[in-house]
Parts: C-alpha cells; sequence; structure tokens
C-alpha cells in the first residue's frame, strides 16, 4: 500500500518548497546548483517509469543490504555518490528553474498514471533493483528529501 503522505509530500510539499528557490543558492554540500538539482530529480523519476531503461548496477549479494537501506527513514548521507552521474554536473537542458519544476511537476504525474492500473507492476532501478509503485514512492521520497535538505529547505 503506497504511503499517501509520502506521496503527498513529493506532489505538493516538495513541489511548492523548490518553487521558493531563486536559483543562485549555494547548497550545503554537492556541485549541482538549483535547476541541475531540480533536472537531476526528473531523471529519478524517469528512471521509476522505465523511460531510462536501466540495468541493475548493484552487484546481487548487496541488494538485499541496499534494497533495506531504501525501505527504512534513514537519510541519504550528504555527498552521497552516484556512479551515473560525472564529477561535473550535468548542464542544464531547460530554460530556467520554472520550467524544469513544470517538468518535474509532469513527470509525478505521469509516474503514478504509469502505475495507476497495476502498483505491483515493477521498473527496474540500478541501485535498487525491481520496484514496484510503493517502493518507487519510498525511494523517491527520501530522495527528494536528501536534495531539500541539501538547499536547505528543510531540516
Amino acid at each position: 500500500m503506497v504511503n499517501q503522505e509520502k506521496l503527498s509530500f513529493i506532489k505538493k510539499d516538495a513541489i511548492q518548497l523548490l518553487k521558493s528557490l531563486k536559483g543562485n543558492e549555494t547548497p550545503e554540500w554537492g556541485k549541482m546548483n538549483a535547476q541541475q538539482m531540480i533536472e537531476h530529480l526528473c531523471d529519478a523519476i524517469d528512471d521509476a517509469t522505465g523511460i531510462n531503461n536501466r540495468k541493475i548496477l548493484t552487484p546481487a549479494d548487496q541488494l538485499p543490504g541496499f534494497r533495506n537501506f531504501m525501505m527504512s527513514e534513514k537519510e541519504f548521507k550528504p555527498n552521497t555518490k552516484n556512479i551515473l552521474m560525472s564529477e561535473t554536473p550535468a548542464p542544464v537542458k531547460l530554460a530556467g528553474l520554472n520550467e524544469a519544476i513544470a517538468r518535474l511537476e509532469n513527470s509525478i504525474s505521469r509516474l503514478e498514471l504509469y502505475f495507476k492500473d497495476d502498483e505491483h507492476k515493477t521498473i527496474v532501478n540500478p541501485f535498487f533493483g525491481e520496484l514496484n509503485f510503493e517502493e518507487n514512492i519510498q525511494l523517491l521520497h527520501k530522495h527528494f528529501s536528501h536534495h531539500l535538505r541539501q538547499f536547505k529547505l528543510i531540516d
């Protein structure tokens, strides 16, 4: 059963917080600027809907531990490495913050539509394996919270 509170946080609270960004904020850690971070969250949702068509990168013997962490309430640590990202953040693709946030909102709607008829179907996440809707929402909530903390939008 999908945690409606976490889904609502992603759909509403996080979006409202992101809309408060001006674009010139200095993050607490990392090299991404605000727009790069929002576009990165769009990529994470594209992973959750299968658009990026990823393969599992985590060794099979490590997947249970990764999944246990994912399903826990433990936070991602600052500067958590993502092997899919280079040391230099990707250049922005969109015209500005507002366009990036609009794309993020569209991506969230697309995610809900993707799982609307079957919350149990799964998509491959490169780090955590096959995830259903509930598991994707858990991971996205954790991921969004990580980046909101990065930009001092939540504690």
